[in-house]
């Protein structure tokens, strides 16, 4: 009996120990996190100094690590006090992020190690579609009423600064309506000109269903 109780400290103290010795996540700068978006995903943790929650979220990825890297090839990393965040959601630390070929997907659920990674590995491709004046009518049959199923397009600039902040949460809510609506985005200024004085869209960001 007194053998078996050893035993059982003894594995506890195994296991805690295993837990201690997982490294730290790796830390971002804002520029180091610029430059690796652009050829690798990676998943961002933007923290900020003092926070409790914060350490919650980033014991949570510390476990979930090698997971995300083995099915996603992806950064697992921590950017602390960063001026990006405010680019991506105008909430406060913790923010989770996933980019993916520079596009951001702000994870919006809660600190549950497996409805993150399900929800990382199920759109690990940006989900938004771009649809300029030449793929709009192709891709939507807004005209024929054929059955491409139904649209959610946001209407953005490239000088908007509040649809630079929308785009990660626009791909968060692609990633949840990805299953009964198609999302996309228009550009307004641009590629996307003439589609927009057809909907008499004059201000940015507009969304249209």
């Amino acid at each position: 009996m007194l053998c078996d109780k050893i035993c059982i400290i003894l594995a506890l103290v195994l296991i805690n120990n295993s837990l201690a010795s997982e490294p730290p996540l790796a830390v971002f700068t804002d520029e180091e996190l610029i430059q690796h978006i652009t050829t690798d995903p990676v998943i961002a943790l933007f923290t900020k100094d003092d926070c409790e929650n914060c350490k919650n979220w980033e014991e949570e990825l510390i476990g979930l690590r090698d997971e995300l890297v083995d099915s996603l090839s992806a950064w697992v990393v921590k950017v602390p006090n960063s001026y990006l965040r405010k680019l991506y959601t105008p909430n406060e630390e913790p923010a989770l992020v996933f980019f993916r070929n520079s596009v951001p997907l702000l994870y919006s659920g809660p600190l549950d190690d497996r409805e993150i990674f399900e929800t990382f590995f199920d759109n690990r491709e940006p989900i938004v579609r771009e649809l300029t004046d030449e793929t709009f009518e192709h891709l939507t049959q807004v005209s024929t009423g054929a059955t491409t199923g139904d649209w959610f397009v946001m209407f953005y600039s490239d000088n908007c600064v509040e649809c630079q902040r929308l785009g990660a949460r626009w791909e968060a809510v692609g990633a949840k309506i990805k299953r009964r609506i198609n999302t996309a985005r228009v550009n307004k200024h641009t590629s996307g000109a003439a589609t927009a004085r057809r909907f008499s869209v004059y201000d940015v960001p507009e969304l249209i269903l």
